[in-house]
């Protein structure tokens, strides 16, 4: 082995794991997580405990001046070991370290690493609504240098930082370039100009070639190199980001709305044990619905995907999991992930905003040790990068007028009028009373979605249904208002793909939010996926006919919708013209359904076909709540005593009557106890009560998924109570 460069040896194979040090008997192949299966599964019962890996480490491989074992990814809590001897202890399930075993190896070596996802107060995530994987599902590497050799430990460094800044007018880009070392100098070039220096090097790039987003992601490259050989190098971008509270989001002194999507980094069968090849078929995704920007939710994602981010000029939202429940004892635990992040993705130029938080007032009150630790993040951002701004996503209770919204740059919010709670106008509303009454600061909408289980439809869908149709009447309403508020810096559905939440049980799927505009495995994409394609895909032609999977309808006449990118859209059905219509994205017609019949739609260049038919029942199949459709039926047609309660009253009017109260307040803490961390995530929240006490009890109970005779008992039980 040689030693005079750095060489790089990935640990792939000869692992073994166990859920005990002793038991470590599973020959494993990283990356790898132990949730892969039961944390996709439902239940809220998915190991959380510490496991153990194994590897030996030859001769061979340890043969080296200095070595480095490096961790890209291990979750949450690990400890590392070489022949019984602890080396090293790390908080953080998402950003790299390392690790020295310079003199400390033999010619044969065992390596072992406890890792632990288990509930404790210290180390952020502990309670979200997705699941937390363990393991090593990232790469490990062995990293051998000459003795002289660039910065490998201090918070997982690359050893390089460069600092673009541009002048637009004058067309420059003055570059800093700062490395650290254990050598007197450093030989840095950039741009085909090499500077030696002790460790800083400054650099002006004439009529700089701009990284410009999606259309221009132009990349620089800078080197350094020591006598030693040892040599470090990192791609980097010259762009300005800014925001304004009336423009929005601009990108080189350019509007430039950013309007994509979020992603979690796990997928069907693997968790979050992903390849590079996932990697880029995620973002292959990303490209065809057209997003520009996207949040990496809610953590450090792999440097693989932040480089195809750079790659493809998509605007990234970076954030720590500092999240839903604030613990005292984390305060240490958010610096540390903070830095991290900032310390190991800083070159990335795809990196807009650094999140500082995540509904972290769901289940936490706002008070001066929630105020600080947010404080604390954003003066250890700006110390760390002064060119970048930072930012918080607000879950949907909390006050407009919080002291909180002071701390970032700006701010964003998770909205879910029209799913969780509340009407679709709604969002409007929020939107608009936050603009008038703060119209000097920058807003953005950080979250928003309906889940849909691609198996149930509905020719009249409604909220809580989690039919394919519902949820892009849902995304057609937020895109609409998107539209209008030009002003709103950055907006990112939720979600693009359906990931793994083992609390959740619902929507016909165990385990799986399904907000995803795709499927978790991937294979399908659902019909509001291509309303987006429509809206933001200015390069690939095409035209999609929603409700393919709808296929037995038993109406007279029948929507038909299409979704294109194209200014007209025409319909044939059976190979006859029925109709053309002109306009944006959405198009929709009305067609008389007499029995099978082959619908075809057509645009410039492009088309789709679907088969429906009609049937004389409807198909129950379609069908999520099954029994809150035949009480919406029944409680419609039935006699109810005005006098009295019923299930049409909202829960505030009920919970003000004692006896009526006590009995819905009984049944609601038994359908919180079955939700896992879903419930947990908003008990006891004042604001989000007064949401709900706004809602009919028929409507909270469709939603929640009680069954019939539920509903029905619960509705004779209030009208037997006077008001």
């Amino acid at each position: 082995m040689r030693t005079d460069t750095r060489k790089i040896w990935n640990l792939k194979d000869g692992w073994f794991f166990g859920k005990s040090r002793e038991g470590c008997g599973e020959a494993v192949t990283l990356p790898h997580t132990w949730n892969a299966v039961d944390g996709q599964d439902g239940g809220n019962d998915y190991y959380r405990g510490c496991c153990w890996y194994r590897r030996e480490l030859t001769a061979e491989e340890t043969n080296a001046s200095c070595l480095f074992l490096e961790f890209n990814g291990a979750a949450h809590i690990c400890d590392v070991y070489l022949d019984g001897e602890k080396l090293a202890h790390h908080e953080g399930g998402y950003s790299a370290f390392r690790v020295e075993l310079t003199g400390k190896t033999t010619d044969k070596n065992l390596l072992e690493v406890s890792l632990s996802n288990e509930d404790n107060d210290r180390v952020y995530p502990q309670k979200a609504d997705f699941t937390f994987y363990g393991g090593l599902y990232r790469d490990v590497n062995l990293i051998c240098v000459p003795e002289e050799h660039f910065e490998l430990l201090k918070d997982g460094t690359p050893g390089i930082k460069v600092t673009p800044v541009v002048d637009l007018e004058k067309k420059t880009a003055h570059v800093t370039v700062e490395t650290w070392h254990n050598a007197s100098s450093v030989e840095i070039t950039v741009n085909g100009e090499t500077k030696t220096v002790e460790s800083k090097a400054e650099f002006v790039i004439e009529n700089v070639h701009l990284w410009d987003g999606v259309d221009d992601p132009y990349l620089y490259t800078a080197t350094a190199r020591l006598s030693s050989g040892d040599e470090v190098s990192t791609r980097f971008g010259c762009r300005v980001f800014e925001c304004d509270p009336q423009k929005g989001f601009l990108l080189n002194g350019r509007n430039y709305p950013l309007r994509g999507v979020s992603r979690h980094q796990d997928l069907k069968g693997k968790g979050n044990a992903l390849s590079y090849e996932d990697h880029a078929a995620d973002m292959k995704i990303v490209r065809e619905i057209g997003a520009n920007t996207l949040r990496l939710a809610h953590y450090q994602q792999a440097q693989e995907f932040y480089d195809l981010c750079d790659e493809n000029g998509i605007v990234v939202w970076a954030e720590i999991p500092f999240i839903t429940m604030y613990m005292k004892n984390g305060r240490e635990n958010t610096l540390s992930q903070m830095r991290e992040l900032i310390t190991q993705c800083y070159n990335h130029p795809s990196i807009a905003v650094w999140g500082l938080s995540n509904e972290i007032t769901a289940a936490s009150a706002v008070n001066e040790e929630l105020l600080e630790n947010h404080r604390a993040l954003q003066e250890l951002c700006h110390r760390m990068d002064p060119t970048r701004l930072t930012t918080m996503a607000n879950v949907f209770m909390l006050e407009i007028d919080s002291p909180i919204l002071e701390i970032p740059d700006i701010n964003s919010y998770n909205l879910y009028f029209g799913w969780y709670l509340g009407e679709l106008e709604q969002t409007d509303e929020f939107f608009d009373e936050f603009h008038a009454k703060y119209p000097d600061r920058v807003i953005g909408f950080s979250e928003y979605g309906a889940d849909a289980n691609p198996a149930y439809h509905s020719s009249q869908p409604e909220k809580g249904d989690y039919t394919e149709e519902y949820q892009a009447l849902y995304h057609e309403h937020m895109l609409k208002m998107i539209e209008e508020r030009p002003y709103l810096w950055a907006t990112h559905v939720w979600n693009l793909f359906d990931f793994a939440a083992d609390g959740r049980d619902e929507g016909g799927k165990h385990g799986e939010n399904q907000k995803g505009l795709v499927t978790f495995d991937r294979s399908m994409r659902k019909d509001a996926f291509y309303l987006y394609k429509a809206a933001w895909n200015k390069t690939e032609p095409f035209a999609h006919l929603c409700g393919k999977r709808y296929v037995n309808r038993c109406e007279e006449e029948t929507e038909i919708k299409v979704y294109s990118n194209q200014s007209e859209v025409r319909l044939y059905v059976d190979g006859t013209l029925v109709a053309s219509e002109s306009g944006k994205t959405v198009f929709r017609f009305t067609i008389p359904l007499l029995g099978e019949h082959l619908i075809r739609a057509e645009a410039d260049g492009c088309s789709d076909v679907m088969c429906i038919r009609r049937v004389s029942e409807p198909d129950e199949s379609y069908v999520f709540n099954k029994a809150a459709k035949s009480v919406t039926n029944w409680f419609d047609a039935d006699e109810i005593d005005p006098s009295c309660f019923s299930i049409n009253d909202t829960l505030g009017e009920i919970r003000q009557h004692p006896k009526a109260g006590a009995i819905v307040n009984a049944m609601m803490a038994k359908g919180a106890s079955e939700r896992g961390d879903v419930a947990d995530a908003v008990k006891d929240n004042p604001a989000l009560q007064r949401m709900m006490g706004r809602m009919t009890m028929l409507s909270l109970l469709k939603q929640g998924g009680a069954d019939e005779e539920s509903i029905k008992q619960l509705n004779r039980i209030l009208q037997g109570i006077k008001k």
